[in-house]
C-alpha cells in the first residue's frame, strides 16, 4: 500500500462536486473509494466515512423536504448544507496532515 495524502484530500473535496455541479458529491468519491481502498494506505477507512456522511446527508435532506411547509424543514436543509460544506473541507485538511476525518451526524450504513 502506499500513502496519498493527496488523493485522501481530493477525495473528501470531492464531495463538494454538488455545490458546483448539482450532482456528484456521492459519486465521485464512491468511485474513488471503490477503485483505490486496495491500494492506498487509510484509504477504505476515510472513503467509508466519506460515502456514510453523504448517504447521510441524503437521508436527512429527504426527512426535512415534507417539514418544508412547517418552516422547520427549511432551518434543517440550511444546516444540513453547512454541514455539507464545511467538514469536507475541515476533513481534507486533517487528511493532508495524516489525520483521522470525523463527520458528524453520520449514520453507519457502511461498516
Amino acid at each position: 500500500m502506499r500513502h496519498d495524502n493527496q488523493l485522501l484530500v481530493l477525495t473528501h473535496l470531492s464531495q463538494l462536486l454538488t455545490f458546483i455541479t448539482g450532482f456528484g458529491g456521492l459519486i465521485v468519491p464512491l468511485v474513488i473509494w471503490a477503485t483505490q481502498k486496495e491500494t492506498v494506505y487509510n484509504m477504505d477507512q476515510q472513503g467509508r466515512k466519506i460515502v456514510n456522511f453523504q448517504l447521510s446527508m441524503l437521508v436527512y435532506s429527504i426527512i426535512c423536504i415534507p417539514f418544508v411547509f412547517v418552516i422547520v424543514g427549511i432551518f434543517g436543509l440550511i444546516a444540513l448544507c453547512l454541514l455539507s460544506f464545511i467538514f469536507p473541507i475541515m476533513n481534507a485538511i486533517k487528511a493532508s496532515h495524516g489525520e483521522s476525518p470525523k463527520y458528524p451526524l453520520s449514520l453507519n450504513f457502511i461498516s
